[in-house]
Parts: C-alpha cells; structure tokens; sequence
C-alpha cells in the first residue's frame, strides 16, 4: 500500500511525506503517470498562485492523469492543492481549476489582513471519513488569501471564520480537500492525514 505525492514542479512535499512516514504509510513523491496509477491514494500539496500551479499540472498531462485516478481512489489536496480540485479560481486571472468539485477560487471577502496566517478553528458542516474523531473548535493552521465557495451545501465539510465564513474542507465522493495544511497542524492534523491514510488500504 502507498500513497503517491504528486510532484509537478510546486508544493510541500518533504513535510508531507514526513508526516505519512510519522504515520506508518509507504509514500512516493512522483509525477509519473505510472505510479499514480500503482499508488493507493494520492495527495495534490500545492504552494503558488493558482495559475502558474494549473499550467505546471497541464505541461505535464497530470490533469487529466488525476481526474482519471480520482474516480477509483481516494485523492487529498492541501492548500493550493486543494483549491485547483475546484471549477475555477479568479487568483490573478480567470483560470481553469481540475472540475472534481463545482464551485469557484476567490479572495476571502474580510476586513481582516491577508493571507490568513495562523491556527484557527473549525466547524463540521458535513462529516466525512477524514474527519472522524475531530472534535468541534479543533484548531489547525492556515496560509491563504483566496478560499472555495462550492456550488453544492453538500461538499462543504468545514468551515472556519476569519472575518466571516471561509470554506477550510471539502469533500466529494473520493475527492476530499484541506484549505489548511495538516502536516502543520499537530494531532488534529495527523488525525487527518491518518484518516485518509485508511482509506487507501
């Protein structure tokens, strides 16, 4: 059993596999389509503007590669990673996101600073398997300036309020994202990782 950490140039790579190590799980960090295909469960880190992340996916036929594995197995984005499962993201320009979640990429509507920088907590909306055992105003750690709106209630996982509401999980069938990275985020954060973990065996 492994878990394929997606390496498209962008990303928190080391830390995450890291912490997979720290939890008992076989990781790859590969941009090979082959070991997507082999890997349990993937994880989609990103780091960057939305754009330039998206165009560095394409050059590299991983798009279309994650799309494809996404509907057989289960798939962690973390930041950035997660923001590109969206429809689409006005980061900069208009851009195209990977289309496994509908909804759209924008600037955190707050009269407070930005990025969003710090532990804040959460709010369950929607439980899913990633976050059995998170108790609510569980804190985890946040970096970001632009957050999800999903289309559906129902792929909305949790929340967390900088300001007023901002999107911090979703989740869709195999397709689950973090807006904050659980590899910084302590126990409650592992927890996490763990429990996408279990998923892939």
């Amino acid at each position: 059993m492994s878990i394929a950490v997606i390496d498209y140039g962008a990303g928190n790579l080391k830390s995450v596999t890291k912490a997979l190590k720290y939890l008992g799980f076989d990781s790859v960090i590969t941009h090979d389509s082959g070991e997507l295909e082999k890997a349990d469960g993937l994880i989609l880190p990103g780091v960057g503007a939305f754009p330039m992340c998206m165009e560095m996916l394409r050059s590299r036929g991983l798009d279309v590669e994650i799309v494809k594995q996404a509907a057989k197995k289960p798939l962690l984005g973390i930041c950035l990673g997660m923001q590109m499962l969206m429809d689409s993201s006005t980061e900069i320009s208009l851009s195209r996101g990977l289309g496994l979640i509908p909804g759209r990429v924008e600037r955190i509507e707050t009269d407070l600073k930005l990025p969003h920088i710090g532990w804040n907590s959460l709010r369950v909306v929607n439980p899913n398997p990633l976050i059995r055992d998170i108790q609510p105003e569980d804190y985890v750690y946040f970096v970001h300036s632009f957050a999800a709106k999903v289309e559906n209630e129902a792929d909305l996982a949790l929340t967390t309020d900088y300001g007023g509401t901002v999107t911090a999980m979703v989740a869709r069938g195999n397709v689950f994202g973090c807006q904050f990275h659980p590899e910084k985020s302590g126990p409650v954060g592992m927890t996490i990782l763990k429990n996408f973990g279990e998923l892939t065996k």
